[in-house]
């Protein structure tokens, strides 16, 4: 039986800086609805097959985001990573358009609200389908899978001053 699921996802917060509150949000929601509903199959050789759904732990390792996909009781099954670097103009993006939307949520605007949302889901998708093409050989993930895992991505990527706090 090949896997094709996450039960658990973790994100390495040794390297993680302090993050706003919106930010800690944004992480709290995709790390959820990657928990409720994905497709992550992995297509590496693994050290045996799981008896079901995997968890796996991402962290950054030297300018490249590492994946290390655990069976159930947390026992390593295998690992791989990709390079960082395509996605930094995208990270950046996204998170200026994001403090902007933090920005607009404050404000009593809505059609500014609704325009800054419509660029933060094309930067978003933009990140998910770079995400998607990336891991391919390495993972097959479906574009919800990768939208969240591209938000998870972006929050390890943080480095300060990336966003204000």
């Amino acid at each position: 039986m090949r896997v094709n699921q996450i039960c658990r996802i973790r994100l390495d917060e040794q390297s993680v800086i302090r993050r706003s509150p919106e930010i800690e949000a944004e992480r709290r929601v995709a790390i959820a609805d990657l928990q409720e509903s994905n497709v992550f199959e992995p297509l590496i050789p693994l050290a045996h097959e799981p008896d079901g759904p995997v968890g796996l732990r991402l962290m950054i390792e030297d300018d490249r985001l590492g994946f290390l996909i655990e069976d159930q009781s947390g026992a390593a099954l295998g690992r791989f990573s990709i390079s960082l670097k395509p996605f930094r103009r995208l990270v950046k993006e996204y998170f200026l358009i994001c403090e902007s939307y933090f920005a607009a949520l404050r404000s009593p605007e809505p059609e500014r609200l609704q325009a800054i949302d419509m660029g933060r889901r094309g930067v978003h998708d933009e990140g998910a389908r770079l995400l998607k093409a990336r891991l391919e050989g390495l993972a097959r993930i479906d574009m919800s899978t990768a939208r969240r895992l591209f938000t998870l991505l972006s929050i390890l990527h943080l480095r300060p001053n990336t966003l204000k706090a």
